[in-house]
């Protein structure tokens, strides 16, 4: 009975029943790491980690339809598609859905505006733009006295930072 059992294991685990690492176990970490990184690509939304999981599911795709490859091999496909891909499609994805637009507040630049109240040199006060009230930081080396005319030199979140003209 001993010896039967001991057999009837040998069949179950024996060398080539098991399942090759390159044909059958590989593909699908691949494919879960293609995934992982969609996902943080989604989370993202950069256009950054998106490439790598292109790599990533172009070597599941070798690897599961039985190219038997090396691990560095496989390494550098993953490398050098998610690099080629990086390159050469993602200046077009980025061109074709508008990521690389400037927002409105980087055109205020060179606009006038006005104190509303005496500013020192490299301090914050309020001024008027657009008829709108803004936090301002005199950027110039002379003091910006109330109603006088001046311009903006830059945008650092909402506070704009003006000089005289």
């Amino acid at each position: 009975m001993g010896q039967r059992l001991e057999g009837a294991l040998w069949v179950v685990l024996s060398p080539d029943m098991l399942p090759s690492a390159h044909t059958n176990m590989s593909w699908w970490i691949w494919v879960l790491a293609g995934l992982a990184l969609l996902a943080l690509e989604f989370a993202s939304s950069t256009m950054h980690i998106g490439f790598f999981a292109v790599g990533a599911l172009v070597v599941a795709m070798l690897v599961g339809f039985g190219m038997h490859l090396p691990l560095w091999a496989q390494l550098a496909i993953f490398t050098s598609v998610s690099i080629l891909a990086f390159a050469f499609v993602r200046p077009i994805l980025v061109r074709k859905l508008k990521l690389d637009f400037k927002p409105q507040v980087d055109t205020m630049i060179g606009e006038s505006a006005m104190p509303l109240e005496d500013i020192g040199p490299a301090q914050i006060g309020k001024a008027e733009m657009r008829g709108t009230s803004w936090s301002a930081r005199n950027v110039g080396e002379t003091s910006l006295t109330r109603g006088q005319r001046c311009v903006v030199a830059g945008v650092e979140g909402i506070v704009l930072h003006i000089k005289a003209s």
